[in-house]
């Protein structure tokens, strides 16, 4: 998902900073979602962490341990994963686009309850042959809606083909609109510094704008 060696140092720079501030922030009665998209010419691929705070780790566990045995089975992680993925949407210029799962990593449920615990899962879509010139990709996370915190950004691609233009959110970050330009020859990406400082604003932001709570 990288466009060479200092583009991809300041992708992984911006991303620990955005999750560095992300976690330092998270409070312990919310479940944490981040997500992140790389836009390329053939395909969409998401990144989807997700985190429960420590007040919620029992709850957590309860949905996650279906037979209470204190194990997670394969059979276990794989409907939590279902589950997780029938409440996203992806779009391509309006129309839906088919999520293939493709890895899934589940702490251990001791992590949970230190707080520490963080459910990694990833997928992407095909894209059929686009035109070239301006499309979007739409996201949107309806998984666990109350008492979720939701981060959602863009990385920078890895094709000098696709051109981010713009991200565009709704206030809970629970909706990201990435607008791109697809060229058939080489194009000039946005600079990695300015959508690395525009993710952190935009982390930033969404931690402050949340109404505090008593954890």
């Amino acid at each position: 998902m990288r466009a060479g060696r200092s583009t991809s140092l300041a992708i992984a720079l911006a991303t620990a900073v955005a999750a560095s501030l992300a976690v330092s922030a998270h409070r312990r009665d919310e479940y944490l979602q981040a997500a992140r998209l790389a836009v390329e010419p053939g395909r969409v691929e998401l990144e989807l962490d997700l985190t429960p705070g420590i007040a919620i780790a029992d709850a957590t566990i309860a949905d996650l341990d279906a037979d209470r045995d204190g194990v997670l089975s394969e059979v276990e992680k794989r409907a939590y994963a279902h589950r997780v993925f029938g409440a996203l949407v992806l779009e391509l210029d309006g129309v839906a686009l088919r999520m293939d799962r493709e890895a899934m990593t589940f702490p251990d449920l001791n992590d949970f309850r230190r707080g520490e615990g963080t459910i990694q899962l990833r997928a992407a879509a095909a894209l059929a042959r686009q035109a070239d010139g301006d499309h979007h990709v739409s996201f949107r996370n309806a998984n666990r809606p109350d008492g979720s915190v939701y981060l959602a950004n863009a990385l920078v691609p890895a094709s000098n083909r696709v051109m981010i233009t713009g991200q565009r959110r709704d206030p809970a970050q629970r909706e990201l609109t990435i607008d791109f330009v697809l060229r058939a020859g080489p194009a000039t990406s946005a600079p990695p510094w300015l959508l690395g400082a525009l993710t952190g604003v935009a982390v930033l932001a969404a931690l402050l704008m949340r109404p505090s709570r008593i954890a």
